[in-house]
């Protein structure tokens, strides 16, 4: 019985060797190339109806690689925060993460930092992850029109600097 037991076995390991060790590879230690039409820093210069909201955000992103970078600026008529974080109804944040682009969506994950784009674990504003995603309305070499999926607002963003991606280690 253990003759069979052992054969058995080792059928299972050699099986198992054969189909999932090739499946599992190495990726490689360096920043993968992102997309080539949103390699730039893009600003949001105006935001449409700005006067008649009681809150909105402008956005300032870099893409390089497949990376990003998010300045957002809010101003609110309504404070959501301690008076000591409110800043008279104008504040920044920023986050950095990693983009995808599929189909007409472009996916950004990653984290709340500081202004110097290191971690940030407290403080006034958001913490934590930023998670987003846009639609791609439309976009050239000098213009992108993204849709938020959380809000349906537009952010109409303008090219300011191209930028050439050198993938880097990681």
């Amino acid at each position: 019985m253990d003759k069979y037991l052992n054969q058995f076995l080792l059928v299972i390991l050699l099986f198992s060797s054969f189909t999932l060790l090739p499946a599992c590879r190495r990726l490689p230690n360096v920043q993968g190339e992102g997309s080539a039409f949103l390699q730039g820093v893009w600003n949001q210069d105006r935001v449409l109806n700005a006067g008649n909201l009681l809150s909105y955000t402008q956005h300032k992103f870099k893409f390089t690689c497949d990376s990003f970078y998010v300045d957002l600026t809010t101003h609110s008529k309504v404070n959501y925060y301690a008076d000591s974080c409110f800043n008279k109804g104008v504040w920044k944040e920023h986050a950095k993460g990693v983009y995808e682009v599929r189909s007409d969506s472009l996916f950004l994950e990653g984290t709340y930092t500081k202004e110097n784009y290191k971690q940030k674990i407290s403080g006034c504003y958001q913490i934590g992850q930023y998670i987003k995603s846009f639609k791609v309305k439309r976009g050239d070499s000098a213009s992108l029109f993204l849709e938020s999926t959380d809000n349906q607002r537009s952010i109409d963003l303008v090219l300011k600097e191209k930028v050439v991606c050198k993938p880097m280690q990681l």
